[in-house]
């Protein structure tokens, strides 16, 4: 899939996970009329149920790749913290809140180019590659439900971006 004269892999494999993954759905996320990063959903098989791929346990991993000149930091923060809280119940907040902390402390700013790896790794937990280098791990099967939940929850960051991270459109 080509977007934004960017190419998007039809397959992903996670080190570590023996199954491959496919692209279910990609996107650009906006901002006004910025054009942000590429979001795209990578699943065992394609599905278009948000809430059976939030339950699912098995490997998934969502690829941002980035378009605008520079994300800062401080942005970034924001938008996790608020993708979190639009999504999750207090008590959810509670139990996730210093990972989500950890999670945040994994970025720094991000440029133009830039790729970013969420992976689910079934036993593991959510693994943050930048730019091919690994940066850390966030353990719990119960955090990756909670991060996807940004892109393709009830309050998502944008409604077009999920529709086509699901292969909605």
């Amino acid at each position: 899939m080509e977007i934004a004269k960017q190419t998007i892999p039809d397959q992903a494999t996670l080190d570590g996970v023996e199954q491959s993954l496919v692209l279910n759905g990609a996107g650009i996320r906006y901002k006004f009329v910025f054009k942000i990063y590429i979001g795209a959903l990578y699943l065992p098989e394609k599905s278009q149920d948000a809430e059976a791929i939030i339950a699912s346990e098995g490997p998934k991993r969502i690829l941002m790749h980035f378009l605008y000149d520079k994300v800062q930091k401080k942005d970034m923060d924001k938008a996790w913290k608020e993708g979190f809280a639009d999504n999750l119940d207090k008590a959810m907040l509670v139990q996730l809140g210093q990972r989500m902390d950890d999670f945040s402390d994994l970025f720094t700013d991000t440029v133009e180019g830039d790729t970013i790896w969420l992976d689910n790794i079934p036993g593991s937990g959510t693994r943050v590659t930048i730019n091919g280098a690994e940066k850390g791990l966030i353990p719990g099967d119960d955090f990756y439900p909670a991060l996807i939940q940004i892109w393709i929850g009830k309050d998502p960051i944008t409604t077009d971006l999920k529709k086509q991270m699901l292969g909605l459109e």
